[in-house]
Order: C-alpha cells, then structure tokens, then sequence
C-alpha cells in the first residue's frame, strides 16, 4: 500500500497530472475490490464455522438422546 502510494508521489511530478488521477483512481478502485473481497471471504469463513458449530450441536444432542 505505501510502497503503491510512494510510486505514484515519485511518478506525479514525471507524467501529467491526468494520467497520474487515473492511476490513482484505479488504484483506489483496486484497494477497494480486495477489501470487499477479504470482506466476503471473512463472511463465508464466519457461515461456515457457524454450520459446523449448529452441525456439531445436532450430533452432541442425538448422542445425547441415544445415550438416554
């Protein structure tokens, strides 16, 4: 991330400034698709460990019954 945002100081006083708000506009664009994307991936991970707790539940409860 800094090393990006380093980059793109040293190349603004090289190109124009157009090309440079694209590129930092594409960066930002960038960030925030992995953002969403860990986001996402942090959601599936979070449904899935709560399906394998209720899933753990079900089998401790029908031991439990069996048991009884």
């Amino acid at each position: 991330m800094t090393i990006m945002t380093m980059t793109t100081m040293t190349t603004m006083t090289t190109m124009t400034t157009t090309t440079t708000m694209m590129m930092m506009m594409m960066m930002m664009m960038m960030m925030m698709m992995m953002m969403m994307m860990m986001m996402m991936m942090m959601i599936m991970i979070m449904m899935m460990m709560m399906m394998m707790m209720m899933m753990m539940m079900m089998m401790m409860m029908m031991m439990m019954m069996m048991m009884n």
